[in-house]
């Protein structure tokens, strides 16, 4: 009997709380064609936590606009501590919000963690759901009904920049933002086993609501890169089509035609996939398309996020077996890969449904456009290129060594946990030392930075002098993927390449010709070798044959007068 009367206590409680006003979002009371703000947002879940126990709404952090960040939490058992819940469920963390204007799964999530604690929905039993309400609070606040240019809906959102118009989903390797700094804070804290972040796409026309980008699955490596690539993906395109909603992957073209083909959008460590991925965590981005109505859009987010839920919930045991120590059977590679390229021999097919178009006349440039035509729609095999192989790799080292100087980089380094161990007192250490002997650089700003790239290293092996409270990062760690990423300069998203290190770019100490121009003779007279290279590179570089100030530039950077700082990159690497 006292049970039953339980029962009924809590059926009465879900109905009154499904029957409160206060739980109907903006999207719904505006028939789909408006989305909450910041304020709404938050005061929503703040009821959906007072209603229900299995909610919880916590503020974390801080962001550029000078107001903390929030994260939702939907547990069944109703336990707070990461720690505990990680021992027996799996964790989902949802992303939303960091393109505001792309407000899709703001306002999808509201109402599937409503409908989950309600009962609508099924509670999972294995998975514990946590979501970011609105990730970029500066853009949120900042909303209008003009620069998402080509979007269809809602009629007012937020701008893609946040309150110090960074774009955050460039931003989760440099750490510019306050913002950037607090999620890495709160991805550490949950620790999740799979990661979703909500975006509208731009490119093509074509006749899906949904697209998918997961992360690459060769990236990605291993049993995992096979789970999420023949597994995961499948199974989420499955459940989607049995009910009724198509979804394709991530159409990556720009003013082409999908149906010549296009290739899977590779996710560096800079973007939020590509960043989780650092961790041995299955990621992917819902990408709606931006030309469907608002509401299709939201209910076709809420569709995915159901399904993956229901997908993570069944495979929950096989998804943490696969992550459990993954981190050591990279540890156990003698390569390691830092770039990619399309593999041109292996590509699947899609059945694709697209629009045709045509080129024709431009009233407004006099050239040709592009003109897609939704009377005639298609249906056909389309060539997707979505594997991967090598394009740069580098030996796997035992471990890096960084002189405590470097306090910025140190400090992201303990900002995403990763183990590093002082040195306890003076010591030389035989090494493996880079100096960079070429580099490129973008010729405009990109997101607060210019940024490096082909980057190229001359490699020696040397006895080097550390102090102590120097840093030993021992590369046999969870964090492993991450280490490598940042810390070997060539790699696209390296700290290097972020501009952390372009103090060693610069000379510091040169020389007054009419004085070096004796040294410079003296060197060349008691160096026969020298002398003959330096010849050679007269006779064989024309330019430099004729430039007097190069030539001596040349000699004093290979006399011991040249500083050894000037190129040296100050991370070293212990040897297997």
């Amino acid at each position: 009997m006292k049970l039953l009367i339980i029962l009924l206590a809590i059926k009465v409680s879900v109905a009154q709380g499904l029957q409160q006003p206060d739980l109907i979002t903006v999207f719904e009371s505006s028939n789909g064609t408006q989305t909450a703000t910041y304020q709404q947002t938050i005061a929503f879940y703040q009821k959906l936590a007072d209603i229900y126990p299995q909610i919880s709404l916590q503020s974390i952090g801080k962001t550029d606009s000078g107001l903390p960040l929030h994260l939702v939490t939907l547990n069944a058992d109703n336990i707070q501590s990461f720690e505990q819940i990680r021992k027996n469920k799996s964790i989902l963390l949802i992303n939303n919000g960091i393109h505001p204007g792309e407000s899709d799964g703001i306002d999808a999530s509201m109402m599937l963690f409503r409908d989950i604690a309600s009962g609508t929905l099924n509670m999972p039993k294995n998975t514990v759901i946590v979501t970011i309400p609105i990730y970029n609070i500066g853009g949120s606040l900042n909303r209008n009904s003009t620069t998402r240019t080509n979007q269809n809906g809602p009629l007012e959102y937020g701008f893609r920049g946040n309150a110090r118009n960074y774009d955050l989903n460039r931003d989760f390797i440099k750490n510019d933002s306050y913002n950037a700094q607090t999620f890495t804070k709160i991805f550490h804290l949950i620790q999740p086993d799979v990661f979703i972040d909500n975006h509208v796409s731009n490119g093509a026309d074509y006749q899906y609501t949904l697209t998918h980008l997961f992360t690459q699955h060769n990236k990605l490596g291993g049993q995992l890169g096979d789970y999420l690539h023949s597994v995961l993906m499948p199974n989420l395109e499955n459940k989607l089509k049995n009910k009724n909603w198509d979804i394709t992957p991530y159409v990556n073209v720009f003013n082409q035609v999908p149906e010549a083909g296009f290739s899977q959008f590779m996710d560096y460590g800079r973007y939020s996939t590509g960043y989780t991925s650092l961790f041995n965590v299955l990621g992917m981005m819902v990408e709606t398309h931006m030309l469907k109505p608002y509401k299709q859009r939201v209910e076709g987010t809420y569709q995915l996020m159901q399904s993956m839920i229901e997908i993570i919930d069944k495979d929950s045991d096989t998804i943490k077996k696969i992550r459990h120590d993954y981190y050591k059977n990279i540890y156990a590679q003698t390569k390691y890969t830092l770039d990619w390229k399309i593999d041109e021999d292996n590509y699947s097919i899609l059945h694709f449904k697209g629009y045709r178009a045509q080129k024709i006349d431009s009233n407004v440039t006099h050239t040709q456009r592009l003109k897609y035509d939704r009377n005639r729609p298609f249906d056909q095999e389309v060539k997707y290129h979505n594997y991967f192989k090598p394009s740069l790799e580098v030996s796997m080292a035992k471990a890096y060594i960084i002189p405590q100087a470097w306090h910025k980089v140190i400090a992201l380094l303990k900002l995403n946990n990763i183990q590093m161990d002082p040195l306890d007192k003076d010591k030389t250490i035989t090494v493996q030392s880079y100096k960079i002997s070429d580099y490129e650089t973008r010729k405009a700003p990109y997101e607060g930075h210019y940024l490096h790239f082909n980057t190229q290293i001359n490699s020696s092996t040397i006895d080097m002098a550390f102090k102590k409270g120097d840093y030993v990062i021992k590369l046999n760690q969870p964090a492993i993927k991450y280490i490598i990423e940042t810390l070997e300069p060539q790699a696209p998203d390296s700290f290097f390449n972020w501009n952390f290190f372009d103090t060693i770019l610069q000379q510091k100490e040169h020389f007054s010709p009419y004085v070096f121009e004796d040294m410079a003779a003296e060197l060349l007279k008691s160096n026969p070798q020298l002398q003959k290279e330096f010849k050679q590179k007269q006779q064989s570089d024309e330019e430099f044959g004729k430039n007097w100030y190069a030539q001596l530039d040349w000699l004093h950077k290979h006399s011991k007068h040249y500083e050894q700082a000037h190129m040296q990159y100050p991370v070293y690497r212990l040897l297997k």
